[in-house]
């Protein structure tokens, strides 16, 4: 299923892929809770895309990995346990929505990072 799902994201999102590859590790470690997990749901998704687009895998699936970093920010139950280490339960809500906005500015940060990586200095797999 992430072979296929790969085929279809290269062949409609196109090289512009890059710049969205952290956001969905982000979004996997949301919703697992898991920098780890989310790595072992979608890096297979991120190296397929990146082998159909013709670009270097392991710096899609670095990619992957960081986004997945940055979405442990806001994953649920991390936010529930640091509430509830400080004092602040029932504000879990309040929590999310102000880590939001680190979250996102690293997730694009990242994303642009990857495309002048893919696109303009040339790397490529050694």
């Amino acid at each position: 299923m992430p072979i296929i799902m790969a085929e279809w994201v290269a062949l409609h999102v196109g090289v512009i892929y890059p710049f969205f590859a952290p956001a969905i590790g982000a979004l996997g470690a949301f919703i697992a809770g898991s920098n780890t997990i989310s790595n072992l749901m979608f890096g297979l998704f991120q190296f397929g895309v990146a082998e159909r687009l013709l670009m270097p895998t392991t710096i899609m699936v670095a990619l992957q990995a960081v986004g997945a970093a940055a979405g442990n920010m806001i994953a649920i139950h991390n936010v529930v346990a640091a509430s509830a280490t400080v004092g602040y339960l029932g504000k879990e809500g309040l929590i999310i929505r102000k880590t939001i906005i680190p979250t996102l500015y690293y997730i694009i940060i990242v994303g642009l990072m990857g495309m002048v990586a893919m696109h303009w200095m040339g790397v490529s797999e050694i």
